[in-house]
């Protein structure tokens, strides 16, 4: 499944664990697109406010295989000590920009819970060759702490009840994906993609696809913006005394 031969780099994230950025990744990606046209029936559209385009779940026994590489060669770079529990899916992103609800137009972070003894890392594998479709880019906020929980996380943050309209007074831009800096969040890196390139990076960084060109989204595994992307829930290694 895996290339013995794949290169792998870490490319920095300032302020936080790098991202691990892995080439010729698998030794067959393509059977993972065929995967995805032979069951393109199966994907459905992700829940309001979350992945903003189709996905499809894994098997448990492909994100076990996904964990094997991550224990081995990742996460040690993030931070991670054993794994809790894994989850993989192929993902598709469709919505057009005046598709987007107000959450999907900014960036966000893939944790999961607030435990000081867990760590949550993600990775997206690139499958499609055209780059125009967009890498992932990575975020610092630039509000102080309890701002961005008043706004981001507490479940009564005004943003929950606001609409398209006002959202967009309040970032001051057109509905789009987030690709650039703006008042709350500043734009560290990003990471360009490439044919069977996969990803690894630390869960709780603010990120976003870096989607530039809209109008290329697509429903079609073979010329869309299809990943595979895996969420991993993990013990915190310890700090060095």
């Amino acid at each position: 499944m895996f290339n013995p031969r794949a290169r792998i780099q870490l490319v920095p994230i300032p302020g936080y664990h790098p991202c691990v950025v892995v080439d010729d990744f698998l030794q067959d990606p393509q059977s993972l697109v065929n995967f995805a046209l032979d069951n393109r029936e199966h994907f459905s559209m992700a829940l309001p406010d979350t992945f903003p385009g189709l996905e499809l779940p894994m098997s448990e026994v492909f994100s076990a295989r996904l964990n094997d590489f991550f224990i081995q060669h990742v996460r040690n770079h993030l931070g991670a000590r054993r794994t809790e529990s894994v989850y993989s899916r192929l993902s598709m992103a469709t919505l057009q920009p005046h598709e987007l609800s107000p959450w999907q137009r900014i960036c966000h972070t893939d944790r999961l819970s607030a435990s000081p003894t867990q760590c949550f890392a993600a990775s997206v594998l690139y499958l499609f060759h055209d780059a125009s479709l967009g890498g992932t880019s990575f975020y610092r906020p630039r509000m102080p702490p309890d701002e961005l929980h008043r706004l981001y996380y507490a479940p009564d943050s005004p943003w929950c009840s606001m609409s398209n309209e006002a959202f967009t007074e309040v970032l001051g831009a057109a509905p789009a994906y987030q690709t650039a800096s703006n008042e709350y969040f500043e734009l560290l890196c990003t990471i360009p993609p490439a044919w069977n390139r996969v990803i690894f990076y630390d869960g709780c960084v603010f990120h976003s696809g870096h989607i530039t060109a809209p109008q290329m989204l697509s429903a079609d595994p073979v010329h869309g913006r299809l990943t595979l992307n895996g969420f991993f829930t993990c013990r915190r290694a310890a700090a060095p005394a």
